[in-house]
């Protein structure tokens, strides 16, 4: 585990393409205020892309508006600095835990964490470690639903399930 050269705490949020679901959870996370560096990525990513028209609408329909977002592949040094992993499925648990499986203790799905991590003090590093991820099974902690091929109103709803997870975990991640 590591901090942020500045002194705060780094979470990843992870997602498959690094198009939507990361992309909204992290703008979400940011804006309200949450005291670490967050991190965006992806675990199939082709890497530099803008986000969709429709995730830029359903950040919109929830309130909030994210100027730029370029896509990026998760890379050793997002794990490697990263306190937390924030995944939006199972299947990303599961990449984590095959790719750079000493993260695996700081890997959990964003449902898990918003009903679980439990609030500071003490340091986030020392509550997350206290948790044991690597014992959980990935199939039981709860998914977000992808909207990739969906309509606007799949995007829509995700954004607003998204919603409700930050608002419960940005608070535990202080």
């Amino acid at each position: 585990m590591a901090s942020d050269p500045d002194g705060s705490d780094g979470v990843v949020v992870l997602c498959t393409g690094n198009a939507a679901r990361s992309v909204m959870a992290g703008a979400m996370l940011e804006a309200a205020g949450t005291p670490v560096r967050v991190v965006t990525a992806g675990t199939h990513v082709v890497e530099h892309q803008p986000m969709s028209v429709r995730t830029r609408a359903a950040l919109t329909a929830v309130g909030l508006d994210v100027a730029r977002h370029r896509s990026r592949q998760l890379t050793e040094d997002h794990v490697e600095q990263a306190v937390l992993i924030v995944a939006m499925a199972a299947e990303h648990v599961l990449f984590v835990r095959r790719r750079h499986p000493a993260a695996a203790d700081r890997t959990a799905t964003i449902v898990w964490l918003a009903r679980n991590l439990p609030p500071g003090p003490p340091a986030l590093a020392e509550r997350v470690a206290g948790l044991h991820l690597e014992r959980l099974t990935p199939d039981s902690q709860g998914d977000v639903t992808d909207p990739a091929g969906g309509t606007d109103e799949d995007y829509e709803g995700c954004a607003r399930h998204l919603s409700t997870l930050v608002a419960s975990l940005a608070p535990r991640l202080g």
